[in-house]
């Protein structure tokens, strides 16, 4: 396994610095002593055993690793000085460039692992411009602790999958809902909606990941077979369910490229 060295998280305390922190520990990726978190408004309760610090300068001391694991909005008062360090930014919206002017490190990378880090079943894409070539697999590395992990070439994309993979649970939730609610306005009870409507959605995963097969695969499959799902896909898609899908997507990537000061309102 590779070493990645000593580790900083920057917002440590938060739901995704959490998330991570508990991926890169749980894995075996670094040890508790290779960790230290910082904190704003206070050490949080039942906090990971590792070293927790209120101040970023030494954070950034005590560490050959970055991450910035904080919201873009409380991005303007982080104030480091990370030279010779690998920044790794999972912020949404703040780019390369920006983060090495206002830290004054040349080897950065953002990153985009979703809520699913903590449980090892993120997608975590990653850009990296950096001219240091064992920094890519740093990041590989790092990330892997958290599931499945890809380097895209542009940036840009960055913005494309905080819309799509950032989004987690949320939009498969959604379909999960529609379902439920379904199910409901059949005369079911709302917890056996519930569950069969979550149980859906474990099942799929579940089934994609030990079959291996690609979503449009097993789409086909069920289209081909001229059964009862049949039905229901053919007329999913006559009512417009990929176009719903679309303009979802293009919302949200609208979204993201405003918070990267790319798109306009």
């Amino acid at each position: 396994m590779t070493n990645i060295g000593r580790v900083g998280l920057i917002g440590g305390s938060g739901w995704l610095g959490t998330a991570i922190a508990k991926a890169l520990l749980n894995s075996d990726t670094i040890s508790i002593g290779q960790l230290t978190c910082s904190f704003r408004s206070g050490k949080p309760q039942n906090a990971l055993p590792c070293v927790w610090t209120p101040d970023n300068k030494q954070l950034v001391e005590n560490s050959d690793i970055v991450i910035l694991s904080v919201r873009p909005a409380d991005w303007a008062s982080v104030d480091i000085d990370a030279t010779g360090k690998l920044i790794i930014s999972v912020m949404a919206g703040v780019g390369v460039e920006e983060i090495k002017q206002r830290t004054g490190s040349s080897r950065v990378a953002r990153a985009l692992p979703n809520a699913a880090a903590e449980i090892g079943f993120s997608y975590t894409p990653f850009f990296i411009d950096s001219s240091d070539p064992g920094d890519r697999n740093i990041v590989g590395t790092l990330f892997a602790s958290c599931g499945a992990v890809d380097t895209v070439s542009a940036e840009e994309y960055i913005d494309y999958f905080t819309a799509m993979s950032g989004s987690g649970a949320a939009f498969p939730a959604l379909l999960a809902e529609a379902m439920m609610n379904h199910a409901v306005a059949q005369g079911l009870p709302p917890e056996i909606a519930r569950r069969a409507a979550q149980q859906v959605l474990i099942g799929a995963g579940r089934l994609q990941e030990y079959n291996g097969v690609s979503p449009d695969e097993t789409v086909k499959l069920f289209v081909d077979y001229q059964g009862t799902t049949t039905a229901g896909i053919l007329a999913m898609r006559e009512d417009g369910f990929e176009k719903a899908v679309n303009s979802g997507l293009d919302a949200a990537v609208r979204a993201a490229q405003l918070l990267s000061g790319k798109g306009s309102s």
